[in-house]
């Protein structure tokens, strides 16, 4: 644990599955413990007023916008974030796979909190519509793609995770 100074306060947490405690000033907002206490920086500093989702990360199985969460209301979560999202092998998470094959970004700069909502959303409704998908990552922005393509890439996702491939997909 680092050393402790005065008015911080000790917070334990478990972020990509790795349990790390630090002391950390009460107003420590959760992106930046992440960011500067973690060297996580996968989740993006966009507008720091929960309006655009580029700092989303997955918090006890709910998706938060890290930039509204303060680290010691993360004390004693799970927290996960873009840089645990890969297969225990390396090998790419679905969603990541489905964000290459279907061209779902651009820049990349909403992309980290796109995937992390992406998958909550999944583990809430393995099959979703287009329309629910639509809904689902409303509270992510992307300045680039037009989101169709993001769409198409949690449909991959979402048949690949399912068992069914493209073919079957599209029938």
């Amino acid at each position: 644990m680092t050393e402790k100074t005065i008015d911080q306060v000790p917070v334990s947490v478990t972020v990509n599955g790795r349990k790390v405690q630090r002391f950390v000033d009460p107003r420590t907002l959760l992106i930046h413990f992440l960011r500067e206490e973690m060297s996580l920086t996968g989740a993006h500093i966009g507008c720091e007023t929960s309006h655009c989702g580029a700092c989303t990360v997955e918090m006890d199985g709910q998706s938060v916008k890290s930039c509204t969460v303060f680290a010691v209301q993360a004390h004693d979560t799970l927290v996960n974030t873009v840089e645990g999202l890969a297969n225990a092998d390396g090998t790419l998470h679905a969603l990541q796979d489905g964000f290459r094959q279907m061209h779902g970004l651009q820049c990349g700069f909403c992309t980290p909190g796109m995937l992390m909502r992406a998958k909550v959303l999944l583990s809430e409704n393995p099959d979703p519509s287009e329309d629910e998908i639509r809904f689902g990552i409303a509270g992510n922005l992307c300045r680039c793609t037009g989101y169709q393509n993001i769409v198409k890439a949690i449909q991959y996702a979402a048949d690949k995770l399912n068992g069914r491939t493209q073919k079957e997909a599209a029938e």
